[in-house]
């Protein structure tokens, strides 16, 4: 088992290798990417990352393409709303 770390966290594994700056860009991603997240079809905790881009729950076994380390990317949610508002203005609320 490895050492516990008190900062790094999951980058522990790269020592003192790398640079600071470019372990903590490492980590966010790192941590994004393992976590777990809420499935918008069953509503459960449960969608994990497969391979990049891929994302499935594994409760309801649906499979769902988001973004390479997050499940939806800020420019997917900006995208989201303003189609949302575009249909709203259109009086196709949906």
């Amino acid at each position: 088992m490895g050492k516990h770390t008190k900062k790094v966290g999951i980058c522990g594994k790269y020592g003192t290798r790398y640079g600071a700056t470019l372990r903590k860009v490492i980590k966010k991603m790192e941590v994004t990417q393992h976590a777990t997240y809420n499935c918008t079809f069953c509503g459960k905790n449960a969608v994990k990352r497969t391979s990049t881009g891929i994302w499935e729950c594994k409760r309801c076994k649906k499979t769902m393409a988001g973004g390479a380390y997050v499940l939806s990317t800020s420019a997917a949610i900006t995208v989201r709303t303003a189609i949302a508002r575009m249909r709203k203005a259109k009086g196709l609320d949906v």
